[in-house]
Parts: C-alpha cells; structure tokens; sequence
C-alpha cells in the first residue's frame, strides 16, 4: 500500500495537471506493481493527517525484533482538496495496480499561466516540500518539487546519513512533458553521475490541435474519427525509450532501452499492456505482458534472461479486488453528497474507484516463492497483511509474515 505522503504527492500531481506516467522511469510501472509490490514485514503503525489543503504530517512506528519509526512533513503551495480520511480515501488511489493510461493532452502554453498585476507578474509556481526523519538510525530524507512551466518540472530528492558515501546524496532530476515526447536530465552528487532519459510515443501528437467535427461529418467518416480524436494506433499507444548514464570520477556508464505497448481507453476489449526491456551492457531482456480481464482482476507475467549467465527467471502475478455491498439504486445520492470526487482528474478518469473494499494480491516464481498480500478497510482503518513462502524450503516454509496498521484524518 502507498503511504500517505506517496497519496497526497500523487494528488500535487493531478492538481498540477502533471502526468507523471509519461516518462521512461514509469514505463514499466503495471508489471512491478503487480510483481514487485512489498509484502509487510513484523508490526507496523501509520498515523497520517491533512491538517489543511496545504499541510501533511504523518508518524510510523514499526517492530522487526528493533524498534523502528519514522515522522515526515509535506508542504504544498497547491491547495490539495482531496478525501484524507480513512474511510473516504478510495482505496484503489493507495494501492498501485494495473494502470490504464488515458489519451495524451497537450499541454497549456505558458502565457495561460502568467498573472500581472499593475504591470508585474505575481502568479507562482506550484511547489511541494517534503521531509522524513528516520528513527533510531536519524536518517533523514527531503524532497523538493517545483512545476516551473507548465512542461517542466524539478526534482530535487536528497537523502543524510552517516554511514553512505560523504554523509548523503542529492540527486537533480529535470523532467520536459511535450505530451508527444518526453525528457529527463539527472544528476547525482555520488560520483557526479550524469545521466539522460527519453521517450517517444508514435501516433498521434497532441500538440496539433484539430478543429472538432459536427455529427454529420462524424458519421461519415465514422472509421477515421477515433485516430482524429486521438485514439491512435488502434485504440492504443505505442511507445520506445531509452536511458544513458556516465560517471566521470568511476569511469563506468550504462544504457538500456524499452519498448511498450497499452490500449487506451477506446479500446473496445480487455485492456492490456506489454513490455520488452534491454540492458546490452549487462547482458539482460526482460518482457512482460498484464491484462485487466475484469474491472476487479488484473494479471501479469514476465520473462527476464541473462545473455552472459544464460539464467532465466518467470514470475507470475494477480490482484482480484472485492467490491463494495451496496445498493446501486443509492449510488447517485453518494455522488451527490460527495460531489467533490468527482472534480478530481484521477477519478474522473475512473468514476467507479470507490466500489472496491479491499484487494487480494500473489505472485509466484519459479523458484516456488510465493508473496501474497491483502489490503483493506476494517471500520476506520488501512489494514495490510502479508506472507512470503518459500515451497521449496520445508524447514521454513514461512519466510516472512507482517501486519500495518494504518490511520489518516
């Protein structure tokens, strides 16, 4: 489950009208949340509260044999009018599943966000401020983020702790989203890492706008309307990437580059999504292929090889979420006293997010580990319970079992 800060942040994002999923960093981002996502370990606690639409605090306590916790703040120069209590936040904006990316929009031009005032500018860039102290280790971590046009975002994320390299790090990433295409520039104080990303989607450009037709050119031209309107490719987006990063003081680098393939949300069918990854230097490919079959079941397969090792891995996962026992004779009265669901970009893309109660999540690879995962609401709270096995290892069958707790206001 995200954290509470990793929600509101996501919400600085939609506000900001910033699509974070268009970038190579997130081109991968339904397999590993389907295959990769943690299972807790121990005892765990969260408190979190919205105090205001500006203000976030959040505290965590934990035990894995030592006890551990945590306290973070999050400032926000956008005001963030989004549900912050337990049983209002929608669970399927905590949980990181299958992602169903929309059309591509383009983006607003920068006069449309200039303010003046008696002949000076007095509009500001939306900025997010973010810190978590980590106890008893007294690590501390900081993130800034500034929108400084309506195409560029920075990212400043900076970690201080005793025991790395120089007492911590500060990475720079600067992040373009053209819609058509998009850009990282990065830089990371240890060892003056330099490094570049990209992306390109083929198809349609949302940068040219087209003028929209009446109904009686959009039904005779009924077969060429949906690639006008953006729908390319089919009713879907193709996408390729790569990466390339090099260190001066270690003299070492690395590329990789990505492709992938998602239907979009005119797609008349089963939504899916594929992926082919290829690292040349270290010798890698990695595929993966998840399908929503139904609005509440997601599944996921990837195939990773080694050209050097020749060792191969596959990994299979699933998440089947549980809906809501109401009557759906109410479900307008619900809109209605909560009409500010509905304002929010993320769930007007997605009008049903707040039909699911909880979710099932496993994953299996050939080695025989088993993780599952079950998120949920009992009465106030976040629950999160989670086991790791280990079928081949009959002496611990059990590898891993964990309980967190979870409560915002």
């Amino acid at each position: 489950m995200l954290q509470f800060m990793d929600y509101v942040q996501n919400a600085f994002y939609h506000g900001s009208r910033w699509n974070s999923d268009n970038f190579y960093g997130t081109l991968t981002a339904t397999a590993n949340a389907l295959l990769d996502f943690r299972t807790p370990n121990g005892l765990g606690l969260n408190v979190s509260s919205l105090s205001s639409q500006n203000f976030a605090t959040s505290y965590a306590l934990g035990t894995k044999g030592v006890v551990e916790g945590s306290f973070s703040y999050l400032y926000s120069s956008l005001p963030l009018r989004i549900p912050s209590q337990s049983h209002e936040i929608f669970l399927r904006q905590l949980v990181p599943g299958y992602r169903r990316l929309g059309e591509l929009v383009r983006s607003d031009d920068s006069f449309l966000w200039e303010l003046w005032h008696k002949g000076k500018r007095i509009d500001k860039k939306d900025t997010l401020l973010y810190g978590r102290l980590f106890l008893p280790s007294s690590t501390l971590q900081a993130l800034y983020l500034r929108h400084i046009s309506p195409t560029r975002l920075l990212r400043l994320s900076c970690v201080s702790d005793a025991g790395l390299p120089n007492g911590g790090s500060i990475l720079a990433l600067l992040q373009q989203d053209c819609g058509k295409y998009s850009t990282e520039y990065l830089y990371s104080t240890d060892s003056a890492l330099l490094g570049f990303r990209g992306l390109y989607n083929f198809g349609f450009d949302p940068r040219k706008s087209i003028a929209e037709p009446d109904g009686d050119e959009i039904a005779s031209n009924s077969s060429i309307y949906p690639l006008l309107s953006g729908s390319d490719h089919h009713h879907g987006r193709l996408s390729a990437g790569g990466e390339l990063y090099f260190s001066p003081l270690n003299k070492s680098g690395g590329v990789s580059t990505a492709v992938r393939f998602t239907t979009l949300p005119s797609h008349p069918g089963f939504p899916y999504t594929m992926t082919l990854t290829l690292n040349p230097l270290m010798g890698s490919i990695s595929s993966s292929y998840a399908v929503q079959a139904m609005s509440d079941l997601a599944l996921c397969s990837r195939f990773s090889f080694n050209f050097y090792s020749y060792e191969s891995d596959v990994q299979l996962g699933m998440e089947m979420w549980r809906r809501k026992l109401f009557d759906a004779n109410t479900a307008w009265a619900r809109r209605m006293l909560r009409p500010e669901w509905q304002s929010q970009p993320s769930i007007a893309a997605a009008p049903h997010l707040d039909d699911f109660d909880s979710v099932l999540k496993a994953k299996i690879d050939q080695r025989w580990k088993i993780g599952l995962l079950w998120e949920g609401r009992i009465n106030e709270l976040l629950v999160s319970v989670g086991a790791g096995l280990d079928l081949k290892n009959r002496d611990r069958l059990l590898g891993s079992i964990g309980v967190e707790v979870s409560y915002s206001s």
